[in-house]
């Protein structure tokens, strides 16, 4: 092995290293390779910090939501099975995967990851299923054991729901994609699984039945975080009222988050850890209070919930932070029509008018990106269900990653091309087939 040769230092360089050494001022690098000292080395010493405590947070954090999930519901029982300890026939990993959850490539080891490729694993045994909780390799989920390995509770964190995978190995097992929504997830089959809806029927007021149907009617993809504080769990119509899970990436420099903007990224982060993931946090909104809109909310208290201890309101800086971080990803070469592409985009900035709302390059406002149903040509029923009445102007980059479901905040449109005819005919734009074809293929670019 080569040695490297004796560090030299000439007497001025010593000296210069001493005097900041003595001053605290040691020096850190940018990735450009400049020199950073001082405050702008504390800077860049939080971003780092803050970025790793970010990712941590969203991947593995609960917030205590065990409590809920496992030691109210019993969630972890109905997974583990009666042969396992627990109730029921119990959750295989073909099962799990068919409802939506995520297998993490990276969490398995190598000899296991061989084994899949070979299938030598039984994916169709709840004890399978165990042992990928052990290995904490189920996105968005954490297991928590005993000493004898049954388990004892459950939890779930930010990547239940924004997180998938790139079905490197196989469908449903790959490399974490952070901040894409799982549209293939079906929450409120999963949530039904449960031994113990007690909190949920005590808290709507219904029977287990009622509650089983609600969840029922939301299908892959939807997840209704109002029903828990208006109660309506219908559309008038009849149809579930449920939303599609927006994705977590591409937020940097837009205001607000959601599909009705109830607010930013860091008040849906807190609203949904201590509201909707059950952890023991803080959130506040005296606009759920009111019983007029917000029944539920109002007699739960759920507007100012106060859990002690809070394990959600320290990680809300990094958790932003990360989330800000994560960059809307961009289509792969030969998913779009280039040529056609390149003539979208000039009707997306002008004669379709779609760049008055969806304003390169950021694709939404910036500033307060909200509008009133009637400004879109859409029903209102969704947008009153929030304290806006309104309805956000969704950030359209890497919208090509997110077609499953649908579009808008109901998935009511289809197709891409479904979108572009209603705008057509809402703004009497009098699009051409091959224009609209155009715009549809821009938007995939995006």
């Amino acid at each position: 092995m080569r040695t490297l040769p004796p560090l030299k230092l000439t007497l001025s360089a010593g000296v210069a290293l001493g005097a900041l050494v003595l001053l605290g001022t040691h020096c850190s690098a940018h990735a450009d390779g400049v020199a950073s000292t001082g405050f702008d080395k504390a800077i860049d010493d939080n971003a780092a910090r803050m970025m790793g405590d970010g990712r941590q947070i969203f991947r593995f954090d609960t917030f205590g939501d065990e409590a809920f999930w496992g030691d109210a519901l019993q969630l972890h029982k109905a997974i583990a099975g009666e042969k396992n300890g627990g109730v029921g026939s119990g959750v295989s990993p073909k099962t799990a995967l068919a409802v939506g959850l995520k297998v993490d490539l990276d969490a398995l080891p190598s000899a296991l990851q061989q084994q899949l490729k070979a299938g030598q694993v039984n994916l169709d045994d709840p004890a399978t299923t165990l042992a990928l909780l052990k290995l904490n390799a189920v996105v968005g989920v954490t297991g928590y054991f005993n000493t004898d390995g049954g388990i004892k509770s459950l939890g779930i964190q930010c990547a239940f729901c924004h997180s998938t995978v790139d079905d490197a190995l196989a469908p449903g097992i790959g490399r974490r994609l952070d901040g894409w929504a799982n549209r293939d997830l079906n929450v409120g089959a999963i949530v039904s699984l449960a031994p113990n809806l007690e909190p949920f029927t005590d808290l709507l007021g219904v029977d287990a039945a009622t509650v089983k149907k609600v969840l029922a009617s939301w299908g892959p993809g939807r997840f209704d975080a109002e029903l828990d504080k208006d109660g309506k769990a219908f559309r008038p119509d009849g149809k579930q009222a449920g939303t599609l899970i927006p994705p977590a990436f591409g937020l940097a420099g837009v205001n607000l988050h959601t599909w009705t903007g109830f607010g930013s990224v860091p008040y849906w982060n807190a609203y949904v850890g201590a509201t909707e993931m059950h952890g023991s946090g803080t959130f506040f909104d005296a606009r759920l209070g009111r019983p007029d809109q917000y029944p539920v909310a109002a007699r739960s208290g759920s507007h100012d919930t106060r859990g002690k201890p809070d394990r959600l309101s320290a990680k809300l800086a990094a958790l932003h932070f990360y989330q800000l971080s994560i960059p809307a990803p961009r289509a792969t070469q030969g998913s779009f029509d280039r040529a056609a592409s390149d003539r979208g985009e000039a009707l997306f900035d002008g004669r379709a008018k779609c760049a008055s709302c969806h304003v390169p390059p950021l694709f939404t406002e910036p500033g307060n990106n909200l509008h009133a149903p009637a400004e879109i040509g859409v029903d209102a029923w969704q947008a009153d269900r929030s304290p806006t009445h309104m309805y956000r102007t969704a950030p359209l980059a890497g919208l090509w990653s997110h077609q499953k479901g649908g579009f808008y905040h109901d998935g009511r449109f289809a197709t891409l091309l479904d979108v572009v005819n209603h705008y057509d005919s809402f703004l009497k734009l009098g699009l051409s087939d091959s224009e609209k074809h155009d715009l549809v293929e821009y938007l995939k670019s995006l």
